[in-house]
Order: structure tokens, then C-alpha cells, then sequence
């Protein structure tokens, strides 16, 4: 660990101005940022006695190697920087948000052809509506319940072409909770509406379509259309049973998110009722890790940057309401910055009396709630972690902490599409965003000690060229560097080392890659192997094993990352031998790669038409110029016959596909 005072700037060379500052471990990488209304008064409390520091604050300056900073003219402009150097570089230091849960939203894929209603989870995407979240079985009662009244495509992209080409729908369209565009039951533009109509009413406007219905129901009555008004009543009932699920708490019109925190020493838990027209919509969670000795009015702060800053929250999920029970530092500008994000005025209030703050009571039960369970499960997991890793540190005689862990495993089938994987181990979570995949040909799939040695010499000859594109980019410790600067730019991939490297086998793996590591300089990376059989520990230039108990909570991690390592191989090596397995007389034009491939089928319709087709009818095919369409006329035969040509194959069953 290194001692601050080693980079410690001196005090009058830290400006007075509001900035960002960034802490680098030894190796370039950022490990915290932060930002500060007056950088040296702020600076300063990190070099203070350790003693007075948070655990986690005194751990991330003995983990530093370096500070700098950068001067902004506002706190509004610090505030915005902040928020992107941490999402762009994901700290390890700074708040790290982990869902107690993860929550379910209710999509409509409204930029498809045919819109599609369906339960999605992570990333959003372009073009979709979402409703939301939920809790996993409400949401799907719910979507069933509407498909009666809004029988919108719910059906996957795979099964809607199967029922486009066999001319009959899927079960959904014969229970009606499907409107079946894909046999043309409905047109385009009346799906679209429909799925429109969906979007609507989950929207708030509940009332207007049950108004509408009731309508409806009387009319048939008078008409004496008695079935028509049964089928009408029933989806009156159903649309009353979704609109009357979640309770009034507060007046119609508002739209709000109600925040509540519990927290200790170490971490805190978030809890956010979401309410939408008077109604909760949802509920969510966080366990936020703290670092700084931070305020109430800090720790806020942070959480609204990180909450509403993400892409896939903004506009549309931000409410004209955040309410808090303490207002944040600088409220005023996090508030501009949110209004800019929503296009709209966004105001942040503490509630004091009446319905709102009855409601935020109930927010903190649930957090002291959540904060209790995460407690109890934290005690079991840290334990268990932090004795995995300290069995291996002493049965390996390392003498740094293990905090970071690659295991690499080869996958191929008898020397075919040879591929190797890397899975990740931090503080001994897995780090599934740093997992990378690895093709390898030529020599190197000559054996597994081949490519052991191939793979380990790429990843870390990254490591070194990255190391060395930032030593040329980054200025020196404490320099004030102006916003934008080059340093901040380079993203590395392999930016960070293990301190061990676990590898899928036994002797000859383990010197394969130990080899690799010697040969590129890297003398503080140690090498050991996990053999499948006995599941002996092997290190390298050592005629015996290390044998941990069977018993053991390191043998037992060094068993999950071995596991995750071949699952991620294998997968990898399935994805890529089932697009080997289908060649094409396609692939064999010069010039003429996949996009452009597909571009030209989907023009002719089959590999049948393209070979008949003219150079100037090739030419019309979208990407396809005049030398390429002479190039694909010239190989596939100019009489269109195909003569000379190989057909496309499927290479495991050797049937024609043309």
C-alpha cells in the first residue's frame, strides 16, 4: 500500500477555485473522483491524520498513487463533469449502487413493425415505451389482464415469422389475447394504434378507456346485443382490476419519486416509492458503499446524479417532483441539471407535513427494512470471501492481497475454432463487464499450451501498450490539467492487473503461461493452475501440487472462476463453430463481407437470382458497386448457371441450402 504522503501535493499548489479531482492507482487507473467547491480546503482532509478517516476513505488514499485535478468555472459545470468521468471510468471508490432486486419493466416496442408487449429488464432501448417497475408477479398479471382488452403482439421476433410463413397464428391469436397482424386479422396501422391504445392507458389515461367501454356495453344492451355486452363488461372488470391494484396515495395529478435512507458507518440503503398520477407504480432499492466522510446533504447529492443521470433515465423517468428528507448540496444546480435532462422544471423538496410525508414514513420503514436483511446477508458473504482469498494468499506465499483475479480456460473440439476465455475476480465478486472472449488460428491452436502461452501473451501485451499510450498521455501528479484533457481519454481495456492469473489445467498450462509472462518482463502477475481431475493446485517449476482441503473456501472459489471460465469458453466456442458450420459460394467473392452479403439476398431474395442477375442489376443491390458487381457476376458464372461454383453447404449434415 502506498503511503500519501509520498504524492501529496503541496498545499499552495492546489488552487482555491471550484474543479474535479481524480485519485490514480500505480497503474493509471482511477479509483476515485470527486468535485469540490474550494479543491484545496477539500483536498487537504484526504492528507489528514488516518485516524480520522472513514475505513473505506483511509483504504482509497493508501490504494492511491497519484491526485490531479481540474478547475471548471461553476459548481454546475463540476457537477456535470463529475457525473461523466464516474460513469465513463466506474471508479472503484466512488458510491457503487447495487439493486437490492432486479425490477422488471412493462415494454411496448413501439419503433416495430408490428409493436410488441413484453417484460424487459437492463439496458433500454430506442424506440420503446416503458411502464414500470414492478414487482416480478405483478407485472405479469398485469400484462395478461390487458392483453384481453388490448390484444397486442406479445410473441417473440422467432415465432412471428414462423406463423408470417405457415399463414396460421400462434395460440395467443387463438385465444384472442393476440389480434394476429402476422396473418393480417388486423393491418399495420390498426396494430400500431392498438399498441398505442396500450401505451395510454398505462399511461394515466385509465379513465377515458373504461369511460369508453362503459359507453360501449350500454349501447349493445339497448341493442339487445347481449354477448357483445358481456364480452364488454368482462373487460371493463379486467381494466378496473389493473387501474384499482395500486392504491390512491396522493392527488391525481401528481408525479413524484419519494426517496428514504438507512445507513450506517460502511453503507447505506436506498428505498424509492415511484409515484405516478397519485399512484405507486413501483418500488426499488439500492446498497450504496460509502466512501467520503459524507453529509446526509453529500450523500443525496451523489445518489440524484447517479439515479437520474444514466441515459436510459432520463426525460421520460425523470418526475416533476424528487422528494428527500434532507435537501442536497448545491440543490439548486442539481435541480437546473435535472430540468436541462427532462427538458423540463424539476423541483427537489423536502416534505414536512401531510399526505407526502406520511408516505416518505413509510419509504424509511422500508429502507431500515432493507438495511436490516442486507446486514444479515453481508456478515455471511464478506466472511466467507475475504477467508476464500486469505486461504489462497497463504497457501500460495504471495504477499499482496488478492483483489483482483483472471482465470483463463481454452475450448475447441479436436483442434477446431479454437477460442480461450477470461473471467474476472474482484475483492472475489465476479466483474462480468471485464470478461473478454479470444480467437485464436494459425500456430497457436496448435495444442492448449499453444494457445495458453497465445492468450496470456495478448492480454498482457495490451496491459503494456496501454500502460505506455498513458504514461505518454497523463500529466504529472497534482498538475492542473484543463477540461477535456487527452489522459481522460484513454479508456483502457486491459488497463488493470491481477494479482494472480488461474489457468484451466495442470503443469504444462501453468508453464505455458508462465512462460508468456517471463517473456513480456511481468514479474509480479503469479501463475497457478486448477487440474480438473484431483482439482490440485498447480504453480509453476514445482514437481508436487498445492492440495487445499476439500473443505476449503479458497479451493472452493478457485472452483467457481475455473466453472464461470468454461462456461464463458464454451459458449463462445459454440457460437462461433454454428457459424462455421454454414458455408457459402458467397464468401468466396473478394470484397464481399456479411453486411453486404445479407444486403444482396435481401435485395434478390436467393443465392438462385443472384446468380442470374446481370453486373448492372447487381449494382442496384444497396453497397454494391460496379467493380464488386462484376467481381460476384465473374464468380458465381456469367451464364447465371453457377457453373464452377460451390453451392452454400451445411458442413455438419452436408445438406444444400441453396
Amino acid at each position: 500500500m502506498a503511503d500519501p504522503s509520498t504524492y501529496r501535493p503541496k498545499t499552495g499548489e492546489i488552487p482555491t477555485d471550484p474543479g474535479v479531482y481524480r485519485f490514480r492507482d500505480e497503474h493509471g487507473r482511477i479509483i476515485y473522483v470527486g468535485k469540490a467547491k474550494n479543491l484545496r480546503s477539500r483536498l487537504n482532509s484526504y492528507f489528514a491524520n488516518p485516524a480520522t478517516l472513514l475505513p473505506k476513505t483511509h483504504a482509497m488514499v493508501h490504494h492511491a498513487a497519484s491526485v490531479q485535478w481540474t478547475i471548471v468555472g461553476s459548481e454546475l459545470e463540476a457537477l456535470q463533469l463529475e457525473y461523466t468521468w464516474i460513469k465513463e471510468f466506474a471508479p472503484r471508490y466512488n458510491l457503487a449502487f447495487r439493486d437490492d432486486k432486479t425490477y422488471p419493466y412493462l415494454a411496448v416496442s413501439m419503433g416495430e413493425k408490428y409493436p410488441r408487449v413484453q417484460v424487459m429488464r437492463g439496458e433500454r432501448r430506442k424506440g420503446t415505451k416503458y411502464f414500470g417497475p414492478y414487482t416480478a408477479g405483478a407485472i405479469r398479471e398485469t400484462m395478461d389482464t390487458l392483453l384481453r382488452v388490448f390484444p397486442v403482439r406479445s410473441c417473440s421476433p422467432g415465432v412471428l415469422r414462423r406463423a408470417e410463413r405457415s399463414g396460421r397464428p400462434c395460440l395467443l391469436g387463438y385465444i384472442d389475447k393476440c389480434a394476429a397482424p402476422c396473418v393480417g386479422r388486423i393491418s399495420e396501422e390498426d396494430h400500431k394504434a392498438l399498441a398505442q391504445d396500450f401505451c395510454d392507458f398505462m399511461g394515466g389515461e385509465a379513465k377515458r378507456f373504461i369511460s369508453t367501454l362503459e359507453k360501449q356495453m350500454k349501447e349493445a344492451v339497448a341493442e339487445l346485443d347481449y354477448e357483445r355486452a358481456a364480452r364488454l363488461r368482462d373487460d371493463i372488470i379486467a381494466l378496473k382490476k389493473v387501474f384499482e391494484r395500486n392504491a390512491v396515495v396522493l392527488a391525481e395529478d401528481t408525479n413524484a419519486d419519494i426517496f428514504a435512507v438507512e445507513q450506517d458507518e460502511l453503507e447505506a440503503a436506498v428505498q424509492v416509492f415511484y409515484v405516478r398520477g397519485g399512484r405507486i407504480r413501483g418500488q426499488r432499492g439500492w446498497v450504496v458503499e460509502k466512501v467520503e466522510d459524507a453529509t446526509d446533504a453529500e450523500l443525496w447529492e451523489h445518489l440524484m446524479q447517479q439515479v437520474y443521470g444514466a441515459e436510459e433515465s432520463q426525460q421520460d423517468n425523470i418526475p416533476r417532483q424528487i422528494l428527500l428528507p434532507e435537501l442536497p448540496t448545491n440543490h439548486e444546480y442539481l435541480a437546473e441539471w435535472l430540468g436541462g435532462l427532462r427538458q423540463g422544471k424539476v423541483s427537489i423538496k423536502v416534505p414536512q407535513r401531510g399526505e407526502k410525508a406520511a408516505l416518505m414514513d413509510t419509504v424509511q420503514a422500508n429502507a431500515r427494512q432493507a438495511m436490516l436483511l442486507h446486514k444479515s446477508r453481508r456478515a455471511g458473504d464478506l466472511t466467507t470471501r475475504s477467508l476464500a482469498l486469505a486461504e489462497l494468499q497463504e497457501a500460495l506465499d504471495l504477499p499482496m492481497p488478492l483483489l483482483r483475479i483472471e482465470c483463463y480456460d481454452i475450448s475447441h473440439v479436436q483442434g477446431t475454432n479454437v477460442v480461450a476465455s477470461m473471467v474476472v475476480v474482484e475483492d472475489g465478486i465476479a466483474k462480468k463487464g471485464e470478461y473478454r472472449k479470444f480467437a485464436i488460428t494459425g500456430d497457436a491452436a496448435i495444442d492448449d499450451t499453444a494457445s495458453m502461452y497465445d492468450v496470456i501473451s495478448r492480454r498482457f501485451k495490451n496491459y503494456l501498450a496501454e500502460q505506455q499510450e498513458r504514461a505518454q498521455a497523463a500529466p504529472a501528479s497534482g498538475q492542473i490539467s484543463p477540461g477535456g484533457e487527452a489522459a481522460e481519454t484513454v479508456r483502457g481495456k486491459f488497463a488493470y492487473p491481477p494479482n494472480l492469473v488461474v489457468v484451466d489445467g495442470g503443469v504444462p498450462q501453468v508453464n505455458a503461461a508462465s512462460r508468456a509472462l517471463a517473456d513480456l518482463g511481468i514479474t509480479d502477475v503469479a501463475v497457478v493452475g486448477l487440474a480438473k481431475r484431483l482439482e490440485e493446485v498447480w504453480v509453476p517449476d514445482s514437481d508436487f501440487p498445492v492440495i487445499l482441503p476439500r473443505s476449503s473456501e479458497g479451493l472452493y472459489l478457485l472452483q467457481r472462476i475455473r466453472d464461470e471460465a468454461h462456461r464463458f469458453a464454451i459458449t463462445f466456442h459454440r457460437a462461433k463453430r454454428g457459424k462455421a458450420m454454414v458455408a457459402s459460394v458467397l464468401d468466396t467473392v473478394p470484397g464481399l463481407g456479411p453486411a453486404k452479403q445479407k444486403a444482396l439476398l435481401a435485395h434478390f431474395g436467393s443465392l438462385k437470382k443472384v446468380r442470374a442477375a446481370s453486373p448492372d442489376e447487381l449494382s442496384q443491390a444497396k453497397g454494391i458497386g460496379p467493380a464488386l458487381a462484376a467481381a460476384i457476376h465473374a464468380t458465381l458464372g456469367a451464364d447465371g448457371s453457377g457453373e464452377g461454383a460451390a453451392p452454400a453447404v451445411n458442413m455438419t449434415t452436408g445438406e444444400i441450402l441453396d
